[in-house]
């Protein structure tokens, strides 16, 4: 395997400095310039100095951006070589389990994420190689977070259940205390192997100590967790945001119940390692939940390959004319819309904000009561949209039931997920060379 491993080193090296060594023989030099090396080896793959110091600059750039301070080179490059290498297990493993993200997918990817930063994919392209950003690299990077992401999804996600009763719970809980608050809070996770030592116990412990010291004697938390911490977000200070308690781990929520804003936690264990908690802020949520409903009801044509683009939207304009000329809307539907909402005239219920695909929705917002669209496109065909009736509802016990679902599974998955990696982590074969010269 080291073998198979320096030999993969060697032309990744070749690939990144065969330019530069041209260059020093043409120029006549003497001196012998090292173009790259391995750092470490991850199973079959490698991880060379390259690679290590193009994400450190991109780390020190997000950093600055938040305005912290980066911590040494020597933690920051141990850092950085640990992210690179949870990522690769998960690289490895969803290759290993078919998991891929084909090039059509990825430039779906590319065009919203253009779209979101509201310029076009070229100009993002021109404005990233400005920066001295290869489009490419940027691509790769891409595909990599999209593979990761839905990795996460079919091993951990898709296997998170929350049964009404804990829902249940859970408001039950919050109705006591009187109020429904949140909690931004930041934290440090020293990992603990599963089959960790004493001698392995008691340095990771070490460790979380010493960064819980320079807390308590006033370093910026956000370089702390930078410098110390093992989590994923590490790098944005341990930051997790706004939660309701029952996002947090149970060992979270119960350690800032006695903390005042800005204060930190003592050294907590889980079954992933032990942490530092910070609280940030907190807030309350006790206000009414107000929205705006419509009640649509819409007729589908899906394409497909003897359904063309061109021949759904001319149906749909022909089932148009039809209605103008006052045919009935839900007997259409039965008969022509290939939704499951055709047995009930295409009537879709109540929606709120969010409920439907933006395409649908942006449509649907801009008809009047009573009012039909022309065709309007979507993922899933080609829609004629009709609005019966709008209205405003107070959803909070709606909404407080939704979120308490919400919370509870964004619990049981952050949790099962940092076990599951902690697993894939502990399995998989890691040679450590960042020290060799």
């Amino acid at each position: 395997m080291k073998t198979l491993s320096f030999c993969i080193g060697v032309i990744v090296a070749c690939a990144h400095g065969f330019a530069c060594a041209a260059t020093a023989q043409q120029s006549g030099s003497s001196r012998v310039v090292l173009l790259d090396r391995i750092v470490a080896v991850v199973n079959e793959d490698v991880i060379t100095r390259r690679d290590l110091d193009d994400r450190i600059k991109v780390v020190v750039g997000q950093l600055r951006q938040q305005g912290t301070t980066p911590p040494p080179a020597d933690v920051l490059q141990k850092q950085v070589l640990e992210r690179m290498i949870y990522a690769h297990v998960q690289l490895q493993f969803a290759k290993e389990t078919g998991l891929r993200v084909d090039d059509g997918q990825l430039d779906k990817a590319l065009a919203r994420i253009a779209e979101d930063n509201k310029i076009s994919l070229a100009t993002m392209r021109e404005t990233l190689e400005k920066d001295g950003v290869s489009f490419a690299k940027f691509r790769e990077d891409i595909r990599d977070e999209i593979t990761m992401s839905r990795l996460r999804e079919r091993e951990v996600d898709n296997k998170i259940t929350v049964a009404d009763s804990e829902v249940d719970n859970l408001l039950t809980a919050t109705q006591q205390e009187g109020k429904l608050e949140e909690y931004n809070v930041s934290h440090i996770l020293i990992r603990v192997p599963e089959q960790a030592s004493p001698e392995q116990i008691s340095d990771r412990r070490a460790r979380a100590e010493q960064a819980l010291a320079q807390i308590n004697s006033g370093a910026d938390f956000r370089q702390v967790a930078a410098s110390f911490s093992e989590a994923p977000d590490a790098i944005q200070g341990g930051s997790m945001g706004w939660r309701e308690p029952a996002r947090l781990p149970a060992i979270f929520a119960e350690a800032i119940k006695g903390l005042k804003n800005g204060e930190v936690s003592g050294v907590l264990r889980s079954p992933n390692g032990l942490h530092i908690v910070r609280l940030n802020d907190r807030r309350g949520q006790n206000a009414p939940h107000i929205v705006s409903q419509t009640h649509p009801r819409h007729i589908l044509i899906k394409t497909s390959e003897v359904v063309s683009e061109n021949d759904a939207r001319e149906r749909l304009v022909k089932l148009k004319e039809r209605l103008d000329n006052n045919a009935d809307f839900a007997e259409l539907a039965r008969l022509q819309s290939e939704d499951a909402s055709a047995s009930r005239g295409g009537d879709l219920g109540w929606l709120s904000p969010g409920d439907t695909v933006p395409e649908f929705e942006k449509a649907m917002d801009e008809l009047k009561p009573g009012q039909i669209s022309g065709p309007v496109r979507s993922p899933f065909g080609w829609h004629l949209i009709q609005v019966m009736e709008r209205r405003t509802q107070d959803m909070s016990q709606q909404q407080q039931r939704l979120q308490a679902r919400l919370s509870l599974r964004a619990q049981k998955s952050e949790e099962a997920y940092q076990e599951w990696l902690r697993q894939l982590r502990d399995k998989a074969f890691v040679d450590y060379r960042l020290e060799e010269r």
